[in-house]
């Protein structure tokens, strides 16, 4: 028992000394083969006072003469994932990781109101907006939202088209309520199949309704069935303490306090606030008109933010330019799963305003 003891002590202490080492908070550059910094590239971890809330984000570029991307992330902070899964957006783009008011590098210990509306995240969207636009000295920017962030995103350019090239929604949400129950019923037809009698039972116990709010049961389950059976974050993604967790806390541009309050705070700040309004909100009725090129991209597998549902919400959708791209070999993140793909599209498509790799629809 002793040698059992001191082998777990000996482990934890060593997990400890390696997380310490690598939490240095600061961003790494880009360097040539030589070792020397990229000329005319950045990338900064920058802390700005937005709308009266003092708010962090990391500026990612090989060349600052690229178009800038602004990612809205879906509620947690994810820019941590580039480290395993690097999404090559920096070749041809500045990305803005932006870690919205109250999450990961934005969360304020020290306020007194750490409740944020939805008001307050299209607005500091704007106002991070115009701020790149005069520090770049850019025209216009694109806006791309992933899940969660994609509510965000069509409030925005709703709002105010005029700063946008483009707006990107990957995992585009569309009416969320019944996304989760195409997402229920999945789960209890795979798991069906799979024989899995437990998770049967579990979800056959659940009421999931097209109104009010989530049971506590279902939450309680959802995330980690929809890893389990690959219709997740990721599909190959299927343990959230060794595939999500574990890479954060080994990220090293995260500093100890930082990669604690990512967590910490994860269901008390920003998007995650307001879930309840949120999924009970039909985009495909309230938001579905727009002043700029509309692009969707996503994963075919996706139960998170229903891929079917994705495409309907689309096809009601009037913009000037709109495209969808189905990611066959993706779940709930193409950003991070076909990151080659997601470019080609970008540079081919995107940019010059066409639909050329579009689906046929």
């Amino acid at each position: 028992m002793l040698i059992i003891g001191g082998v777990i002590f000996l482990t934890i202490i060593s997990f400890l000394l390696v997380l310490i080492f690598m939490s240095s908070g600061k961003p790494k550059q880009f360097l040539d083969k030589n070792g020397k910094v990229f000329k005319n590239s950045i990338s900064e971890k920058v802390f700005l006072e937005i709308n009266g809330t003092r708010q962090g984000m990391f500026i990612k570029g090989e060349n600052l003469d690229n178009p800038i991307i602004l990612y809205l992330h879906g509620g947690m902070p994810d820019y941590f994932l580039t480290e395993k899964f690097p999404t090559h957006l920096e070749k041809n783009f500045t990305v803005v990781w932006w870690e919205q008011r109250g999450c990961g590098i934005s969360h304020n210990s020290n306020s007194t109101n750490n409740y944020t509306t939805l008001d307050q995240l299209v607005d500091d969207s704007i106002t991070l907006t115009e701020y790149l636009l005069k520090r770049f000295n850019k025209k216009k920017i694109y806006l791309m939202g992933h899940s969660g962030g994609t509510f965000i995103g069509v409030y925005v350019i709703d709002k105010v088209p005029e700063l946008y090239y483009a707006y990107i929604g990957i995992a585009q949400m569309s009416d969320q309520r019944k996304s989760e129950k195409i997402a229920y019923n999945y789960m209890l037809s795979k798991y069906q199949e799979l024989g899995n009698r437990k998770m049967v039972e579990v979800l056959q116990r659940i009421s999931l309704g097209y109104s009010g709010e989530l049971p506590e049961e279902y939450v309680k389950i959802r995330d980690v069935a929809m890893h389990e059976l690959g219709i997740g974050t990721m599909r190959k993604m299927k343990n959230l303490i060794t595939d999500l967790i574990l890479p954060s806390l080994l990220f090293s541009e995260y500093t100890l306090s930082e990669k604690y309050n990512l967590w910490a705070n994860k269901s008390q700040s920003g998007i995650s606030q307001n879930w309840k309004s949120m999924i009970n909100t039909n985009l495909m009725e309230s938001k579905n008109s727009f002043r700029v090129p509309v692009y969707f991209f996503h994963g075919i597998d996706d139960y998170t933010c229903s891929y079917e549902l994705a495409k309907e919400y689309f096809t009601k959708i009037k913009a000037p330019i709109k495209g969808f791209y189905t990611f066959y070999q993706s779940a709930h993140s193409p950003i991070f799963e076909e990151p080659i793909k997601m470019n080609k599209i970008l540079i081919n498509d995107i940019v010059n305003s066409r639909t050329e790799l579009a689906d046929k629809m």
